[in-house]
């Protein structure tokens, strides 16, 4: 199938200049692209065009080049590519936050971490996952610049292309094929949950927190109980969302959201009275493709006693 890029006519970010094509006609090796994403992960500017998308995986070409161009990818908990190849252009990925899983055809699973580069030749076929319970980024480049992806389906240990395949895979094959693709294990306590929990957040002190909202616009959020804010006191200007209603109110595509909940990029720092409901109520932002969601560290009892305001 021929690719769509999705974008209008395109600028390039960071510090690889596009290269004209007078200029340069050499292929890049697979080695030489994993250099490639290495160096432009580490670059600034393109992460400001990131965006979450839980419908559908979201991408963008950032730039291109006579012999190759480079993508963003954002990957949602449970997206995937489904397997495919990359038509005749050799290729490397490299994670920048998160972690993914890639499935090869005859192969165990392999969970790419970040800043570990994968390459590939043009042969290549493969699925790439975000299992994780956390969104997840990555850096792709290609060469030649992609213009075209092939799709299959696995079927035991091999790939038959999607366009020739005539029977329906059955109820049964489906369900399994899920289960393999999204397994999850159950926490035994909430210990166990409140662990996982802070696990993939970036937790803030009540210092950092503070400095988050006022110099970088940061949404403060106090989820405790009407009754325990009477009690405690209360942060000024922090807005009042209790626990039971925070996913919709900050779901950008609730009915019920808040005006401040425009998208998915939002910087939202949830705090309770000492820092443990709110690490599971920032994770389950996540969840819903907040990224930025996160929780203050010992919760308004460490922000009052480190002195900063408070009623």
């Amino acid at each position: 199938m021929q690719l769509s890029t999705r974008e209008a006519p395109i600028q390039p970010v960071g510090s690889l200049p596009p290269i004209d094509a007078a200029t340069s006609s050499v292929l890049k090796t697979p080695e030489e692209l994993a250099e490639i994403v290495s160096k432009f992960a580490s670059t600034d500017g393109w992460l400001d065009r990131v965006r979450l998308r839980s419908g559908a995986r979201w991408y963008e070409r950032l730039q291109i080049t006579a012999d190759y161009d480079i993508w963003v990818l954002s990957w949602m908990p449970g997206q995937s590519t489904g397997f495919h190849d990359h038509g005749a252009s050799a290729g490397a990925f490299v994670v920048t936050a998160g972690e993914l899983e890639e499935h090869c055809a005859g192969r165990q699973p392999v969970t790419v971490r970040a800043g570990a580069p994968r390459s590939f030749g043009a042969d290549y076929a493969h699925d790439v996952r975000n299992i994780s319970p956390a969104p997840a980024l990555s850096i792709h480049a290609y060469s030649p610049p992609l213009d075209e992806m092939n799709e299959y389906e696995l079927h035991g240990d091999q790939l038959v292309p999607r366009d020739v395949l005539t029977e329906q895979r059955s109820n049964s094959e489906w369900r399994a094929d899920t289960r393999e693709q999204t397994p999850r294990t159950r926490p035994s306590s909430v210990a166990q949950l409140l662990d996982e929990a802070r696990a993939r957040l970036h937790r803030m002190s009540p210092e950092e927190s503070y400095e988050a909202a006022v110099k970088q616009g940061a949404t403060l959020v106090d989820i405790r109980p009407e009754q325990q804010r009477s009690l405690e006191g209360s942060i000024p200007g922090a807005l009042i969302v209790e626990r039971n209603v925070l996913e919709w109110r900050f779901d950008p595509l609730s009915d019920a959201r808040l005006p401040a909940a425009v998208d998915h990029d939002i910087q939202v720092i949830v705090f309770c009275s000492e820092g443990y409901t709110s690490s599971l109520a920032a994770a389950a932002l996540q969840d819903l493709g907040l990224w930025r969601a996160s929780d203050v560290t010992g919760g308004f009892k460490a922000w009052q006693a480190a002195g900063l305001p408070a009623t």
